[in-house]
């Protein structure tokens, strides 16, 4: 009996350190802010930028084989099945693909190889379309995807999302009908980066944790733009003194579309079941009888960190994970980022879908009203063009709206939204297109009553 009870005790407290070290450290890496180089960011974002310092010189290289690699190998996977992919529950997910995502891949290892050699139209190998993504974007999401990735674990695997998520069920799930635990989410991607937010949405996802509704809500709504992103908006806008305001503008017009966007068409069109198929149980959310939510909360936690049968396990999941978002996503980013960017410079299509906004810019008495509507959907391509437009247009308040709009919009093709297209998360491009209306209607109004108070 005497051993038993010792056998439990260290149990207990393998349990217990299992559960504070490594959250503790995934809370230091991932939700901590630091300053680095004068900017408010992440751990995991310092690494990153020491990361692509000290690959500098052969990075678009290094991603240029990586997507050309994924393509090939998806290619021989789906049209011969070796055994050792099929036997392989890792490999046969990664390369033996649906139609769709094949022509993606081939896609996006035509265009790198173009812009990398410059063979082709100069279009597509530009600097403000396939040049952009390969040389400004990639680089950067192949750095974050390499330390989210393998870091990723220590949010998911020890019980940090059991403790946070059973606390804040009581706010999140009332007010934005979600489980606790994406406020994980959420503070990781406004912290660091939306990317590092959508990678821990798809495996929470893929895990049966978030439902086909909660994740396509996350992924859409909660994969927040950084901080120090929405300082560079600002600086290129000419407004960098009027940053409390504009953030609390951005806060607040966030704040009511996470509340009103994912009660509407196609959000709320989405099942409530696991990627499986299998519905959440009623009463899985409920605190048992007999314990507060925070002693539950900590149960769930420590029966979690318990799962883990080695450093060696955890160390495979992270492997699996960067792996996974180099070769399964970074290709989707460089063919739908790049079209996306195509379009927007070649055409008129990003202006025309804009006109229907002059009306509601003049009822907002927004200045400049035909001028800013030229930038309402262009962000759609790349989240910075709006910005960038905005330079010439005289009015402080107008170039205010502009700015806090495009980071309000979220869903960008290059980079947010071909990440959620690469993912598991259940969305596709023309709903992402939707999504994106939504929520500058419903920003819109927000961000012009609080630009109205402020000049």
């Amino acid at each position: 009996m005497e051993k038993t009870l010792k056998g439990q005790a260290a149990v207990g407290k393998r349990n217990l350190l299992m559960f504070l070290l490594p959250s503790l450290l995934g809370i230091l890496l991932f939700m901590t802010p630091v300053s680095y180089n004068g900017d408010l960011t992440i751990m995991i974002a310092v690494l990153a930028k020491s990361l692509q310092a000290a690959l500098s010189g052969s990075l678009t290289l290094i991603v240029t084989g990586i997507i050309s690699l994924s393509a090939l190998a998806s290619v021989f996977a789906t049209l011969f099945k070796p055994a050792f992919v099929t036997r392989s529950a890792f490999l046969n997910t990664l390369f033996n693909v649906s139609p769709v995502w094949l022509v993606s891949r081939l896609l996006g290892a035509l265009f790198v190889v173009m812009v990398y050699t410059q063979t082709g139209p100069e279009i597509l190998y530009s600097g403000d379309t396939g040049g952009l993504v390969l040389n400004d974007l990639l680089p950067v999401l192949f750095a974050v995807f390499i330390f989210a990735g393998l870091l990723l674990p220590l949010l998911l695997d020890f019980g940090l999302l059991e403790f946070v998520g059973t606390l804040l069920t009581g706010i999140m799930r009332p007010v934005f009908r979600l489980p606790g635990r994406s406020a994980v989410d959420c503070m990781a991607s406004w912290l660091g980066d939306g990317s590092v937010g959508i990678l821990l949405t798809s495996k929470q996802y893929e895990g049966h944790h978030y439902t086909q509704r909660e994740a396509a809500v996350i992924g859409t709504t909660f994969s927040a733009v950084s901080i120090t992103f929405s300082l560079v908006v600002l600086a290129q806008v000419k407004l960098e003194h009027m940053f409390i305001p504009f953030y609390i503008a951005v806060c607040v017009a966030g704040i009511v579309a996470a509340i009103v966007v994912p009660r509407l068409p196609p959000l709320c069109w989405k099942k409530d079941s696991f990627i499986n198929g299998e519905a959440r149980p009623a009463d899985a959310e409920a605190t048992p009888a007999g314990y507060s939510r925070l002693s539950h909360g900590y149960h769930l936690a420590l029966a979690r960190a318990g799962k883990v049968e080695s450093l060696g396990q955890v160390a495979r999941t992270g492997m699996h994970n960067a792996l996974d978002m180099l070769l399964g996503v970074l290709p989707v980013v460089m063919a739908f980022g790049t079209l996306a960017l195509v379009i927007a410079e070649t055409t008129p299509l990003f202006s025309w879908l804009g006109m229907p906004f002059v009306p509601l810019l003049d009822l907002l008495q927004i200045p400049e009203a035909a001028a800013a509507s030229e930038t309402m959907v262009v962000g759609f391509a790349d989240m910075f063009i709006p910005a960038i437009l905005a330079t010439s247009i005289e009015s402080d308040l107008t170039r205010f709206v502009i700015a806090a709009l495009s980071v309000t919009q979220l869903i960008y093709m290059s980079e947010v939204g071909a990440l959620l297209l690469g993912s598991k998360i259940p969305v596709n491009i023309v709903e992402l297109f939707v999504i994106f209306l939504l929520r500058t209607l419903v920003t819109l109004p927000v961000i012009a009553l609080i630009a109205h108070l402020v000049f």
